[in-house]
């Protein structure tokens, strides 16, 4: 059987978004969304297990905590080579890993189709922006994008609060501290209310994923901070929803109420096959104005949609108009825009 090293390099070379190690099967990479098998041979849960070991060793990293809890997540770097993010998991009493290939150098931004007036929000000083997508549409690639051009353009303490850490950035005008949650700090809430005192200007949050948490970064952007952070929702509308469900009822209002004055903007995306067998990125793009500000507060986020069609010229945009311009563009066709379009009836006619 080939060596762990040579499926990684194997992964790097195809350019495969992730590594798929799971006994029953052959060795995967995911290539454009298709799965391609790179092993000779099925692999058996001893196999998995020698691969999975070395994973953990490569990376010094204990397992113990991995066979008593059954999963866990940790990053790998292999200099030269690419940097991985690791999901290990035990399925029908075997090993189990899934590897995420993350490039070293930060992609850019313009070869990913990536808007400008989304890299654009590295200008924000204040508040709170959101990206947010289903897993694996792109959103830490997106951060990482803006976060790199923050570091290129103003002197700032960037602090990122990752699980695991993905993109590595090099201090350019800005200085940058990259705390991966478990090896850095205990967990995100504690990781958050510390980064506090260490003068951040702007903090990147790897997921908001209770309402502590989340309570936590709206403080931290009504203070003067600009943070960043990921949910895994579609829409502006359903983020928003995200956040204040989160809460106890009696709470809401409240919530609803800090939300409105300390979020800045919504981006959210999700990836769709072009033409060319590659992925293409589509964009909504929410900035929170007096209007959406309004409807924030009084429970109507409905109605946001309308608000985000009418804010082109604040440099809004609607998840359908980014979808028309891919299909105009010629990127992807006529029944991958009607596929992933929020609203298909509407956007048939505009096609048509």
């Amino acid at each position: 059987m080939a060596e762990l090293l040579d499926y990684l390099k194997r992964a790097v070379e195809d350019e495969a978004s992730d590594l798929f190690i799971v006994a029953g099967g052959k060795v995967s990479e995911k290539v454009e969304k298709n799965l391609v098998p790179i092993s000779e041979e099925v692999v058996y849960p001893q196999e998995t297990e020698r691969l999975i070991r070395e994973l953990y060793s490569r990376a010094k990293r204990p397992i113990e905590n991995y066979i008593k809890c059954g999963d866990d997540d940790f990053s790998l770097s292999l200099p030269g080579l690419a940097r991985f993010r690791v999901n290990t998991y035990h399925q029908r009493g075997s090993m189990a890993a899934v590897v995420r290939v993350v490039v070293f150098d930060i992609p850019d931004w313009k070869k990913l189709h990536i808007p400008e007036q989304v890299i654009e929000l590295s200008e924000v000083d204040f508040g709170m922006v959101l990206v947010t997508g289903t897993a694996g549409s792109g959103k830490t690639t997106t951060q990482a994008c803006i976060i790199d051009r923050i570091n290129r353009t103003r002197a700032c303490h960037i602090i990122t609060l990752e699980d695991p850490i993905e993109f590595l950035h090099r201090n350019q005008k800005s200085i940058i501290s990259q705390r991966e949650i478990v090896i850095d700090s205990e967990d995100y809430l504690s990781a958050l209310r510390s980064c506090l005192r260490q003068a951040p200007d702007v903090i990147l949050l790897g997921e908001m994923r209770d309402h502590e948490t989340i309570r936590t970064a709206m403080t931290a952007a009504e203070t003067g901070h600009l943070l960043m952070a990921t949910l895994h929702t579609q829409g502006a509308v359903n983020t928003i929803d995200r956040i204040v469900d989160a809460f106890p009822g009696d709470q809401q209002a409240q919530v609803r109420m800090q939300l409105s004055m300390v979020l800045h903007t919504v981006v959210s995306q999700q990836l769709l096959p072009g033409v060319n067998g590659d992925l293409v990125p589509a964009y909504e793009i929410m900035h929170v104005n007096n209007a959406i500000r309004n409807l924030i507060r009084e429970s109507k986020s409905h109605q946001i949609e309308n608000a985000i069609a009418a804010g082109g010229g604040e440099g809004m945009m609607a998840m359908d108009h980014s979808i028309l311009g891919l299909y105009h563009q010629g990127l992807i066709t006529k029944e991958t825009a009607m596929e992933y379009a929020y609203h298909p009836d509407q956007l048939l006619r505009r096609l048509d």
